[in-house]
């Protein structure tokens, strides 16, 4: 799903990839549902390449947002009024091993703004179903391998 939201440099909010046409991309704000052209000089960005860094690997955007899901109950993240050590707390609270060095409180307040955005326009659901499938068969292997060991 977060493969066809795109976000683009300059340009405020979130998009979906409606089409593409020669030399640009036609993408819809989820907000408002306007639709525009984003050219090949637009820094256009798919929020599904997206990835955090951690003290041990890069943590995808999607397994990020889902935390944040989890962690709110689905609703939405005040991250305006926090001050900027309130917000990396909150955000070390649902991701504990963030790479504090690397990962910017500018950062961390854009991510919450498009978790916010993403809950507004009715996206709740972050990981592909074919993603999530192959992570549970993956976790019944594991499962069935330390049984058979």
């Amino acid at each position: 799903m977060l493969k066809r939201i795109l976000s683009i440099a300059g340009k405020p909010g979130l998009y979906k990839l409606v089409n593409q046409g020669k030399n640009m991309l036609i993408v819809e704000n989820i907000a408002n549902g306007k639709r525009m052209p984003a050219y090949a000089r637009d820094k256009v960005v798919s929020l599904g390449d997206i990835a955090i860094y951690t003290n041990e690997a890069d943590v995808p955007l999607t397994e990020v947002l889902d935390k944040i899901k989890q962690a709110t109950g689905g609703q939405s993240v005040e991250a305006k009024s926090m001050s900027d050590t309130d917000l990396r707390e909150y955000f070390k609270s649902i991701l504990p091993d963030f790479d504090e060095d690397r990962v910017y409180t500018t950062d961390i307040r854009k991510l919450f703004s498009w978790y916010n955005q993403l809950i507004a326009a009715g996206v709740t659901e972050f990981k592909d179903e074919e993603i999530a499938q192959d992570e549970a068969a993956e976790k019944a292997e594991e499962a069935d391998e330390a049984q058979t060991k």
